[in-house]
């Protein structure tokens, strides 16, 4: 077998489990059904704000439905955390495209209490990759080419801290208007209670 045919192979495998089976066959009937009716909208945000979220998987269906988000009402940006890791990375270039091509005037920053990213510890996030196949030269070539990857992979040591961190580089980001207004807030995940944050 080819090298490119042993890839070729390698990636159908991949891709077609049992999960992504179950997942196009009910995409199909979703679609046949035409139960997508209810849901469209338009690309613009109606209530015109943005999330920050955690990908938690207690929010999924809590925050809209706590913070009174419809389908169309919200740009929604998740991650690990709902934190702003670099002031150029992908979700702070999300959140300026929303502002400006999607008219957002505020931006909501919204962790949760009991985070999983709340001391997170890197290097054992690393030893899982090893036991995972990823080889220890690799990490270790990461490592002395100056990538701070254990830090990259550290979480944070409060929830409350990471939101408010995340608000001031947004809010104190060159190329975010004055006139847009960064919230940050903490979630009940059982509830979905909001708690206000100020920034000290």
């Amino acid at each position: 077998m080819s090298s490119a045919n042993g890839k070729k192979e390698r990636f159908k495998k991949e891709i077609i489990t049992d999960r992504a089976v179950s997942i196009l066959d009910f995409n199909r009937r979703f679609v046949e059904r035409e139960s997508y009716k209810e849901l469209v909208t338009s690309g613009f945000p109606e209530k015109k704000l943005v999330v920050l979220s955690c990908m938690d998987t207690r929010l999924t269906e809590l925050l809209p439905k706590a913070m009174n988000l419809r389908n169309g009402d919200a740009k929604i940006v998740k991650n690990a955390g709902a934190t702003i890791m670099h002031p150029f990375g992908s979700i702070t270039r999300s959140i300026l495209v929303a502002v400006y091509e999607f008219e957002v005037e505020d931006v909501f920053v919204v962790g949760h209490y009991g985070c999983g990213m709340a001391k997170l510890d890197g290097q054992e996030i690393l030893k899982k990759a090893v036991v995972r196949g990823v080889e220890s030269k690799t990490i270790e070539t990461l490592r002395h080419s100056g990538i701070a990857i254990d830090d990259w992979l550290r979480g944070f040591d409060s929830e409350s801290d990471a939101v408010l961190e995340s608000v001031e580089r947004l809010r104190n980001h060159p190329l975010m208007p004055k006139d847009v207004v960064i919230h940050g807030m903490l979630m009940h995940p059982e509830t979905g209670k909001l708690d206000h944050l100020i920034s000290k």
